[in-house]
Parts: C-alpha cells; structure tokens; sequence
C-alpha cells in the first residue's frame, strides 16, 4: 500500500531550485504564444503586422510620422517601414547594450512606458515589438537616425551581432522585416484583405497620417496589389464609408473633435433609415468590441439630450407612445475614438475599457454638441425625433408578435418547432444544430445524422432579409422564427434593451448552416449570417456559428474514388489519376444536397472525423457591418462593384 504522506515527503523534498524553469529573453513567448497574441492561426499570424504598424502609429500621435509603408514580400515575409524619429540607438544605461536590441529583445520594453516619450499609445496591452521579434524566425531591423543607418538582426529573438552601422542616409525612421516562425504558426499565408481591412481603419482612426499597403506575391495575370490609406477628415469619413450603402435620413454628420478632463475625444455620428444600431468603439486605435465606459457615456448622453429635446418638442406626447433608451440608437451609426493615457482594459477578451473617469467626460462632450446641434438644425432634429417614435412603435409591435408565438407555443415558454429534428443529448456543448435549406435535403440529413448529438431544422427557400425589415417582422416570419425558438435564444429580457438576445437556454454550442454548393445556397448562406449578424452576434463572437462544406464533386478513375470540395482538388484527381486528361476519369458534379443520398452526406458533411466547417468570425466589426449592409441593403450600386470585383468563375455543367 503506498503511503500518501510519504509521497508528499518526497515531492516537497525533490521540488528545489532545479524546478523553477527560468525563461531568458524571449522565451516565455515562444513557450506559450497564444497568451501573448491571442492564437498561433490566422488571427495571431496578422496581429505580427498590428503590432509593428502600432509602434509607427504611436510616433503618429506623439507627432514625428507622417507615413508608413506596409509591404508583404514574395515570401511571406512583412516590412514596415515609417518615418518617424526611429528607434534610439545610443547604450542603455541599466542595460548595457544598445537601447535599440532593449527595445527588440526585451518584454515591456520601449518608449510607450516612459509617459515623457508618449502621451498616448495603442499596440497589443504593451506587449510590443519584442514579442513579434519572438515569434519570427528571423528579422531585421534597419534606424534611419543621425544621418546613420543602424542595424541587426535577430534569430527566434536572439540577436546575431551587436548593433552596426551599415551606411548613410538622409532619411529617418524605422523600418522591420521578420519572417513569421514556421514552426510557431499553423498559418503561415498573410491575406491582403484582412491587413488592408486594419491599415483603412487605422487611415480613419489617425487623419493626415499616409499609409501604404503593398503585395508582391504576383497574382495569375503577373500583378501585384497595391493601396494608398489616407483621410484628412478622419471619423467624419470613416462613418461615411460605413454607412455608404444605406440611404441615410439626412446626410449631416454630427461630429465632434474635443477634450474633455485631459481626454481627446472624436466622434461622428450619422442616420439612417434602417433599423440596426452600429456603435463602433475604439481606445488608443484598439476596437473595444466589448464596448466599456467611453460607450456608457455615449449612450447615456444621446438618450437624455434627445429625450429632452423630444419632450420639449411635445412630439412624444403627440405619438402617445412610451420611449425607451434603445429607441433613441435605431438607425444610429456613430463611431467613437479616444485616447486614454493609462487604460484599463477588462472583459473576456480584454477590449471593455474600464476607465471610469471617461463616462463622465464623454458624457459631458457628446451633451454639450449633441444639444448645439439639434438647436441649430430644426428640420433634421424632428426627422431624429420621428425616427425614435417609429422605433418605439416597432419595439411595441415586436413584443406583441413574440408574447403572440409564445401564446400559440405554451410549452417552454415558446415550444420547438414541429419541424425540428431534435437530438437526444441535453448539454449544450456536445450538441449542434443543422440549418438545411429544402425539404429533400432535410431528409437525407435526417437520415445520416447522428441521433445522439446532431438535430435538423429544415428551411423551405430564402428566408428573410433582416437587413431590410423593421425589427417585429422578422418575429412574424416563420421560418425566422423557427431558427430563434430551436436555439432557445429569447429576446424581450432585458429592461434595458429588448433587441438584446439572451443566451442562457441556448440549446446547441454549434449552428452549421448547411446549403447546396451553388449561388442560391450561398445567398441562403448570407441571408442567415445576417440574421445571426443583426440579431444574435454574440453567437458569431462566442465561435457557435459554422458553414457546412458539401463536396463539389465525386471523382473516379477504376476503384479509385475521392470527393473534391473545389475546382483545385479536381484538377489535382485528374492529373493525378488521368495523367492530367479528363477523358479517363468520371466526375459527378453534385448540383445539391438533395442528390446525396443519406450515407453520402454524413461521409462528406456531416460526419465530425471527415467534414469540412468553416467557422464563422467577425475580425473587424466595422468592417463587417459595412459588408453586411452593403451586400443585404438597398443600394445596388456598391453590391454590384463588390460582386465583379471579389467574383470567381467556376466551369459549371449545363
């Protein structure tokens, strides 16, 4: 019998100095990455770039860059350059070493912590250039300075000779090269729209700074990428571009540019006819998607200026309608920046600001020029005004249609649908739900499933666009309906926001949206992002949202038969199988779900050892609203310049 005590004994006794593990340099980053950029995909492979591009950005503000040039190398290699002062390069008195191989080498290193270098300054919660000297395989970094070009290069972080001077020069600034670490990463391909998506914001965030964004890596035509970011009126054309695609109530921004307590605050704000809320927040150029106090106060402000003025107008009193906080942002879409010298950031992703001296300051400077503005623009103050009526109306409306569902569902408070193919297991987090569009699909999805954990909820055609619709429509709408009441989401609880979707009864951790592989089932696809997007996007930020995959095609050549998902895949069966002619082999060209029977489709879609989800994430809020009401709204025009310019073209049987 072993003895617990003496097992005890024996670990305190072997646990000495030898198993304290003491990482030197950068050696805690690259032992555990993700804790530093958040993931080792895609998403942390990018932020690299952020985090060098905010370190230009910060010489921006402190007023010494004027442009930075981004570029991705042939190799997947990224260069930054600016012209700002450049990285000091002169000997670190506490380290003994060039301040320049301090700042690169050295966590929580850099002149963002001396508040005498920089007022303000954004970068990854102060992590900085270091870490991404960390998780490269190699960099260099070139200084313009003292008429010198200083210079060293790095290996996994460790420098490889001291700092050189490696020529003369007339310019100023820093420029870095790195090279993402292979072994690091599990996406080692930068893609240009996802940086160019951060550089145009980052042009908006920071008016009259220049920023270019170049991609070398030659497309099929032998071209090469290349894009100038730059706005001289800032926020006031960021919400322009945002809300380029809606028909707006009038076409004034409300925009102030102030400080209030030691606070730089801009904000811009514009109407429109639709019937979403698009507050987008930023601190220090980082996107507080989790909001925090400088939202607080916005809101707070916006509703008691316009409550006020709409009172003293009478116009509530003429409608005889109740109006609520949430009312007042239909329609609104406002971007808000400030810059805070010490912020505190809390929430699950550490993008809630926490700072509480900042509600009251932007309370106080959205009031003053919130009520300015109504004073002196009489006609476009009662166009607001009326817009909030309608709104209320609306909420009203939308409340009587979910108590109506729930009336003719009693149980549960709102039932399932009768179309539901339920799943047998009850924890959340073993099960998914299936969103098929058609009835033989449906089927056959019922058929292959998994009893135990997958459930299927048939769609019959395209549902509604949201994007179009007043708010209580989508409750009238039964196929909407049917996707809310599945997932046990309820609307309706809170107080303060009934457009606000509660989550604690959510029945599935994963929605697939499950369509056939051609046009019409990609509009399905993003008649339901949108829906999901408009009205339950913490689902999308929690990850539960996915795309199911169905292959294009099944292949054969003999015995030999594989389902290829893409073009690409076919024509690497073909050359593979047919000696690159397609005359020996037989392609079956799956035009739907349908025509799979039910074995088929678990084997390619459904089946968790063999699928292919794509999951569906929102990177960039404004980005995506942009998107959004771009491809779902009213205005033709940007929908079409979008399709012809991100259209591929497949080869599809007649």
């Amino acid at each position: 019998m072993i003895d617990n005590d003496e097992l005890i004994r024996e670990g305190a006794e072997n646990y000495s100095a030898e198993n304290i593990q003491v990482l030197e340099g950068l050696e805690a980053v690259r032992k555990r990455p993700a804790m530093y950029i958040g993931d080792i995909s895609n998403k942390g492979l990018h932020h690299l770039v952020y985090e060098v591009v905010d370190n230009s950005i910060d010489e921006a503000l402190a007023g010494f860059c004027t442009h930075i040039e981004v570029t991705i190398n042939e190799d997947n290699s990224i260069t930054v350059q600016d012209n700002g002062r450049g990285i000091p390069v002169d000997m670190h008195e506490k380290e003994h070493k060039s301040a320049l191989e301090v700042v690169m080498t050295v966590l929580h290193a850099g002149g963002k912590f001396d508040k005498g270098s920089y007022k303000v300054s954004g970068g990854l919660h102060g992590v900085g250039v270091s870490c991404v000297n960390g998780l490269s395989s190699r960099m260099i970094t070139q200084v313009f300075r003292n008429g010198k070009i200083y210079q060293q290069e790095y290996a996994c972080g460790k420098p490889q000779y001291d700092v050189k001077v490696v020529g003369d020069t007339d310019l100023t600034g820093t420029r870095q090269q790195f090279w993402p670490d292979r072994t690091i990463f599990t996406v080692h391909e930068y893609n240009y729209e996802t940086l160019a998506t951060r550089m145009r914001e980052l042009a908006f965030l920071n008016a009259g700074i220049t920023i270019t964004l170049t991609d070398l890596r030659k497309d099929e035509n032998g071209d090469i990428k290349h894009e100038v970011f730059h706005s001289d009126e800032g926020l006031k054309e960021f919400v322009r571009y945002i809300d380029s695609s809606r028909i707006h109530l009038f076409d004034d921004i409300i925009y102030l540019n102030t400080e209030k307590q030691g606070i730089p605050i801009e904000i811009a704000i514009m109407y429109n006819t639709s019937y979403s809320e698009n507050l987008h927040s930023y601190v220090n150029n980082i996107n507080t998607i989790e909001g925090g106090t400088h939202l607080a106060g916005f809101r707070a402000a916006l509703t008691r200026t316009l409550k006020k003025y709409a009172e003293d107008s009478k116009a509530v009193e003429k409608a005889k309608v109740e109006i609520a906080p949430e009312d007042f942002r239909e329609g609104l879409t406002a971007v808000i920046s400030i810059k805070v010298a010490e912020p505190q950031f809390e929430g699950q992703t550490k993008t809630k600001l926490g700072n509480s001296e900042v509600m009251g300051a932007v309370q106080s400077a959205v009031s003053e020029t919130l009520s300015e503005y109504l004073e002196e623009h009489p006609k476009e103050a009662k166009m607001i005004v009326d817009k909030v009526v309608l709104a209320a109306a609306a909420r009203i409306a939308a409340r009587k249609a979910r108590e109506s569902v729930q009336r003719k569902n009693p149980m549960s408070g709102g039932g399932l649908p009768g179309k539901l193919a339920d799943c047998s297991d009850k924890d959340p987090a073993n099960c998914e739900m299936f969103i098929v569009e058609g009835d033989s699909a449906g089927g056959s999805a019922k058929q292959g499933r998994d009893r135990h954990f997958q459930a299927i909820l048939p769609i019959r055609g395209k549902i509604f666009n949201v994007e179009r619709v007043m708010w209580h429509k989508a409750f009238e709408h039964e196929e909407v309906n049917n996707i809310i009441q599945a997932l046990g989401v309820r609307f309706g609880l809170n107080p303060e926001n009934s457009k606000e979707a509660n989550y604690d009864k959510l029945r599935y951790y994963k929605v697939i949206i499950m369509t056939d592989a051609d046009v019409d089932g990609s509009h399905i696809d993003t008649l339901i992002m949108t829906l999901f997007y408009r009205y339950m996007p913490e689902l999308i930020e929690r990850g539960h949202l996915y795309i199911a995959t169905p292959p294009l095609y099944l292949c054969s050549k003999g015995k030999v038969k594989e389902y290829c998902y893409t073009d690409e895949q076919r024509q690497r069966f073909i050359d593979q199988y047919g000696g690159g002619s397609e005359n020996s082999i037989t392609t079956q060209r799956y035009k739907g779900l349908g025509e799979m029977n039910a074995e088929h489709l678990w084997e390619t879609t459904m089946n968790p050892e063999t699928r292919l989800l794509k999951q569906v994430t929102i990177e960039n809020a404004a980005d995506a609203d942009y998107v959004f009401s771009m491809l779902m709204g009213e205005d033709v025009g940007p929908r079409r310049e979008f399709i012809e310019e991100h259209a591929t073209y497949a080869n599809i049987d007649a």
